[in-house]
Parts: structure tokens; sequence; C-alpha cells
């Protein structure tokens, strides 16, 4: 069971029971795609140094996995390693461990999970006899792993599977922009022992007061948060937001509800689920460059960096792949047409007033 009856102030959490105590700020490993294996071994290494011991990957996120394995593998005692598979059935799971282990140079993994489990018959085929779990029980009996666990954008479905297993840790979206897990899960999370691991803490990277926004998160019952980081910049700033864990005051509340207000419902998380794209065209890193334009205002900025890219907004097809993939549906095609055209207008009149 984890141990929840820490106070919220503590830089460390149980969370997987008999495992070491992990700090609270973990790292995902979605950014770590887009470092060259130099760049990828530096952040790494800062991390580890910085004393970040919780490091999430997954089969899906290219080569992740591989490049966590050049620097932990050498680390192993010191660290916790999640990784998790998109298999549903028992034969593929226990395939995709055995690649996990090689990329990851261990002989077990401390935290598998089943991936993305998105609603009730996602949850029914990993739950069957032949299914995901049953496979992870074997592998757990033959030393390969430690520890089962789930992930999910609904807290609901994910709420809803640790009453028919029980999962050591559950890995939800939780930031001031989205609380669902917060309301059901949590609770049910701390009812049966699960440990509870923030994906998205920081909204992709659009929320800007990230030390408020981990401050509101660890107060409302995560254990660790896993924001991506792919600079030793990075590295420092969220582990330094551990040195405040105070509860919010007000004025704080304020200035995270305004950011709420700010970015509104249709921001991309980056979780490039979505990719690749028919057309090519890099999603979200489109929408950053939207944000850059309309919300940070540094529009010059954005339009040299369009201005480099082979696709942009004008060539999406609208073929409806990337929302079929989005965890949150955002309807890309409406976005990128939207944006295109308010660049188009706002260039427009920038030009006429000059």
């Amino acid at each position: 069971m984890a141990d929840h009856g820490h106070p919220q102030t503590r830089r460390t959490a149980r969370l997987l029971p008999g495992a070491i105590e992990a700090l609270r700020m973990g790292m995902g490993g979605i950014p770590i795609q887009r470092l060259s294996a130099s760049d990828a071994d530096r952040v790494l290494g800062k991390a580890v140094d910085a004393g970040i011991n919780f490091f999430d990957t997954a089969r899906g996120y290219t080569d992740s996995e591989a490049k966590f394995g050049r620097v932990l593998g050498r680390r192993r005692p010191q660290v916790l390693i999640a990784s998790k598979s998109f298999s549903r059935g028992a034969d593929d799971i226990l395939r995709d461990i055995e690649t996990t282990l090689g990329n990851l140079r261990s002989d077990y993994v401390d935290l598998y999970q089943c991936h993305n489990v998105a609603s009730e018959a996602d949850l029914e085929r990993v739950l069957a006899p032949d299914g995901a779990v049953a496979g992870m029980l074997r592998a757990r009996e033959q030393g390969k792993l430690r520890y089962i666990g789930i992930s999910g954008h609904k807290p609901r479905i994910v709420a809803r599977a640790l009453e028919r297993f029980p999962f050591a840790a559950v890995q939800v979206p939780a930031n001031f922009m989205e609380t669902d897990a917060m309301a059901e899960l949590i609770p049910a999370a701390r009812r049966s022992g699960a440990g509870v691991i923030a994906m998205k803490p920081v909204g992709g990277g659009n929320i800007r007061e990230t030390a408020l926004n981990f401050r509101f998160i660890f107060a409302h019952g995560v254990d660790v948060a896993i924001p991506g980081m792919d600079s030793e910049e990075q590295v420092a700033a969220n582990v330094a937001a551990l040195d405040d864990l105070s509860p919010l005051n007000e004025e704080e509340t304020a200035r995270l509800q305004a950011e709420k207000d700010r970015l509104g419902e249709r921001f991309c998380r980056r979780c490039e689920y979505c990719m690749p794209c028919p057309q090519g065209l890099p999603i979200s890193f489109l929408h950053v460059l939207r944000n850059y334009y309309f919300v940070y205002d540094l529009k010059d900025w954005a339009l040299e960096r369009l201005a480099g890219l082979a696709k942009t907004y004008k060539d999406c097809a609208a073929c409806g792949e990337c929302v079929a993939k989005c965890p949150y549906h955002l309807d890309m095609p409406e976005i990128f047409r939207e944006t295109w055209e308010k660049i188009q207008a706002d260039r427009r009149g920038g030009a006429a007033q000059g």
C-alpha cells in the first residue's frame, strides 16, 4: 500500500509498496524522444543528480525506452522505472515486456502499466482471462516486473479499473485545468492503497504558473508528477518547485484561475498520440506556435518558425485521423483552419495599420 499518511509538504512519497521512496517530481518520457542521444544522456544524468528517481516511459514513445536505458541502466538501484504498453492481450504484452527490458538494459521494470485504457470495452479486454493483466501477472511471477499499474485519460474508467483489480498505481491527467481525477479517482486510490501519478501536470507545457500548479496538484492527493523535460534548465526548475509545497492562498488561486481562463478548453497536451500525420504536419508544434502567436504575443518568433516548416496549418487535409487518435478529441482540422484564417487576418490588419 502506498504511504498516503504523509503531510502534503513532503518532498518524497512511498509511491509503490516496498520500493524506495520517490521524489514527488518524476520525469515523463515523451519529450526525450526529440533529443539526440548525447543530449538525452546529459538531461537524464542531470535529472538523477538532481534527485529525480521515478522515470516513466512507454513502448509507444519511439526511442524513449532506449534513451532511458542508456543512462538509467547504469544507475538502476537508484531509480524506479515505469513503462507501459498498448497491447491488450497476454501474449502481446509479454513480448512488449521483453522488448522493454532489452531497451532499459535491466532484468526487471518496477512498474508496468496498461497504457491509456479509454473505455469499458478496453477495460474488459485487459482484464479478460487472456488479457494484458494476465500476461503481466505471469511476468511478475517470473521477476520481470515488480508492480502492475494502469494509465488513462478518463478518470472514471480508471476508477472503475480499481474496483476490478488491485493495481499498484494509477496514472491520469491532473493539473489545475484538469481536475476530474480529484473528485472520484484519487479518493478511490486512497481507499485501495494505489499510488497516484499525475501525467500532463503542466498541461503539456501550456501552464505558465508551474510552481503554483504543482502546489495545487500535490495538495489534492497526487503522489508523483511526471512532467516531460528536454533541458537541464527544466529539470532544475521542476525540482526547485518542491521547495515550497504550502497550500495556495486566495491570490495564488486567482492567478491559476486566470491561467485557466486564458487557455480555455481547446489546448494540446503534446502527448503526440495523434502522430504521425498523413500529410506530414507537426501537429503538436503547430499548437505551440498557435499559443506563441495568440496567447504569448510573440508573433514574429512564431512566424519565423512557421516559415521554416514544410507543412503548416493551411496544408491540413481534414482527414480526421488525428481527431480519432487524440485522447481529448480535439478537432485539429477546425482549430488549424481557424488559426490560419486568424493569422492571415491579423497580418492583413497589421499591414493596413502600418
